[in-house]
């Protein structure tokens, strides 16, 4: 707010004597004059602030605080998002044709996969694809948040059931997002499932990457586009995730604070317990129950869709640079059976009785301990950062229009 008349000559006098005083004590400081000044420029750019709000589409307002919530997020959560895709993948590279490895010789539950992490690659393993985790979750809850805001209201007036019209949000939202961001959720597991050490024991993943750009280089190169469409059914399929967690969200928190999603009192307490409470049992419920879908996901982005065959940068991923073979379409090569070779994971059903078949049911459930740990944490961070930014926002909108009456009615007054 700007400073009264008061203040300001308040500071003009404390700058005087600050003067008179320095004639005596050159080591005197000038910082109240400082100060006086700061405030005011500040108050200048907290109205400009306020009227520029005012003047925004509430449109911007749900992409903006998803984006930066889903940011905060994937800062706080990278290195259990490495682990819990470490956990989900390492099934999926043993070598075929031979002994299986045994799912968890190499990596052994969330402190031990952390451990054997930092031991070979560093702190630097443990934040493998948070480049286009950054990128991904930028549209994806920009996107997510945008539509689910608007569609709910949509799908009400047409089902009149809240929980139907929630559910038909979330599911929409969802496509929207997953469709648009699915490319660099799959460069992201795969900068996750690698290991900055050379693929030896057939258990890790056959590929090394330098970063986001280089990964999807040579995944064009040598896959083709489809390749950044790994695993879209199970994803799709996994949207069942967001139909549970966000109409139970609103639910709880119209329960807890008697506020729906985005919104707040205009004075008093936001209810950040309610909120947090709000979130945290959503997603505990979400997360368990579609749990399965994330594994199959996973393995689908993280197979070789083509024979490996060596490269000269010594990678053994679907073909080498110099060996592309069909791009990414089954491969015409035959295994020494004589068989056709192809991809061990094809569809979800077969995916399914793939992994059922080599390591049990409980590979369905990989990781589950670290996503959690990992799940409940983000989404609590998401969404206390979107319902903190759409508080403050709301706050200086609601300053912004006051302001703006303010200065219509003084010129209709002149």
């Amino acid at each position: 707010m700007r400073p009264n008349g008061n203040g300001s000559s308040g500071a003009a006098k404390d700058s005087s004597e600050q003067l008179q005083s320095s004639a005596v004590d050159n080591t005197a400081p000038s910082a109240p004059h400082v100060h006086a000044a700061d405030v005011s420029s500040a108050s200048d750019f907290t109205t400009r602030l306020e009227i520029f709000s005012a003047r925004v589409p509430n449109f911007y307002i749900a992409p903006f605080c998803g984006a930066s919530a889903g940011v905060a997020s994937g800062i706080v959560t990278c290195p259990l998002d490495v682990i819990k895709t470490k956990l989900q993948a390492q099934g999926g590279f043993a070598r075929r044709g031979g002994t299986l490895a045994e799912p968890k010789a190499l990596y052994r539950g969330m402190m031990g996969t952390g451990k054997t992490i930092f031991r070979e690659d560093g702190i630097r393993g443990l934040y493998q694809g948070l480049g286009p985790m950054l990128m991904g979750y930028l549209p994806t809850w920009a996107v997510y948040l945008a539509v689910y805001d608007r569609s709910r209201e949509y799908f009400y007036e047409r089902t009149d059931s809240w929980w139907l019209s929630r559910g038909y949000a979330s599911l929409t939202a969802g496509a929207c997002s997953t469709i648009a961001t699915n490319p660099i959720w799959v460069i992201k597991t795969r900068l996750m499932s690698q290991s900055l050490k050379q693929n030896s024991e057939g258990i890790r993943a056959p590929w090394q990457y330098s970063g986001t750009w280089d990964a999807a280089c040579k995944m064009y190169r040598v896959e083709g586009f489809r390749s950044f469409y790994s695993g879209l059914t199970p994803a799709l399929f996994g949207l069942t995730h967001v139909a549970i967690q966000f109409p139970l969200y609103e639910y709880l928190k119209m329960a807890f604070t008697g506020y729906s999603i985005g919104e707040h009192p205009d004075t008093g307490s936001s209810h950040w317990i309610g909120i947090s409470l709000a979130t945290f049992l959503s997603k505990i419920c979400a997360s368990t129950i579609t749990y399965p879908h994330e594994v199959l996901r996973t393995r689908l982005q993280t197979q070789q869709r083509t024979v490996p065959a060596a490269s000269p940068e010594e990678i053994a991923f679907r073909g080498g640079l110099n060996h592309p073979h069909d791009r990414g379409r089954p491969p015409t090569a035959s295994s020494s059976d004589g068989m056709p070779s192809r991809p061990r994971y094809q569809g979800i059903i077969r995916t399914c009785q793939t992994i059922l078949r080599e390591e049990g049911w409980r590979a369905f459930y990989s990781g589950i301990g670290t996503n959690l740990f990992r799940a409940v944490p983000a989404a609590m961070t998401t969404m206390l950062t979107y319902e903190y930014l759409r508080k403050q926002i709301h706050n200086l909108q609601h300053e912004g229009a006051l302001k703006l009456r303010m200065a219509e009615d003084a010129s209709r007054a002149i």
